[in-house]
């Protein structure tokens, strides 16, 4: 049954994608300042929402590793961070591709991109931790203090263009940008099948992690004996 919710989410999620596309594409008209380029918001912001989300459910499935010392929690936070990671790139890759097009740059040390690059190396320095401690527990342990120091960065990201000068175009949800409703509305449409893709792939990155973690349970009894 699970594998059938797995297959129906991500048909959906491809529907969803290519209905969003068509409209994204042939119906929503060029933004009058930035022309057909625009349309990248549609991926770049939702991808940036879904990598957030994916870290504060990293960050509570920390601290509960740390309460209950379930290695579950360890495993949910390890797959959620490292599909995260995936959206928080694609959200970087897209940005500069914005970016050259209407800056003329793909790079600047603007508040709002370099708080998003730190965001992005400190959770690949999470999964290097990871690499770097074989024993379980103590890797656990470790991971889930790093992953709650990390998740420090996500509100200085969110916030970043309100505290300090960026040229980052400002928020539309909260005050000082603006859009049009029709677009408004395809950008939280198309979060939908993004955030399905997420969670599909979390579930079988979770999978992986409890497999791994069987794997690894048995060859340290067959160690022992």
């Amino acid at each position: 049954m699970k594998e059938k919710l797995l297959y129906t989410a991500c048909l959906v999620a491809a529907w969803l994608l290519l209905a969003n596309l068509a409209v994204i594409l042939l119906v929503l008209p060029d933004e009058a300042e930035q022309g057909a380029i625009y349309r990248i918001i549609f991926f770049h912001v939702p991808a940036a929402w879904s990598a957030f989300l994916g870290f504060l459910v990293a960050a509570l499935a920390s601290v509960a590793y740390l309460v209950k010392r379930n290695l579950w929690f360890d495993a949910l936070a390890v797959s959620v961070t490292e599909v995260g990671l995936a959206f928080s790139i694609v959200n970087l890759i897209t940005g500069m591709i914005w970016g050259r097009i209407i800056w003329g740059i793909w790079w600047t040390w603007d508040a709002r991109l370099t708080s998003m690059l730190v965001c992005a190396l400190l959770y690949a320095g999470y999964l290097m931790l990871r690499r770097a401690v074989e024993e379980p527990a103590q890797r656990a342990k470790f991971s889930a203090v790093f992953s709650i120091f990390a998740f420090i960065d996500v509100p200085i990201v969110w916030f970043s263009i309100q505290w300090w000068r960026t040229q980052h175009p400002q928020p539309v949800i909260r005050g000082g940008g603006s859009m049009d409703p029709a677009m408004y509305k395809m950008m939280f449409a198309n979060w939908v099948p993004l955030l399905l893709l997420f969670v599909v792939l979390s579930v079988v990155r979770l999978r992986q992690e409890r497999a791994r973690g069987e794997i690894d349970a048995l060859r340290r009894e067959a160690h022992a004996l």
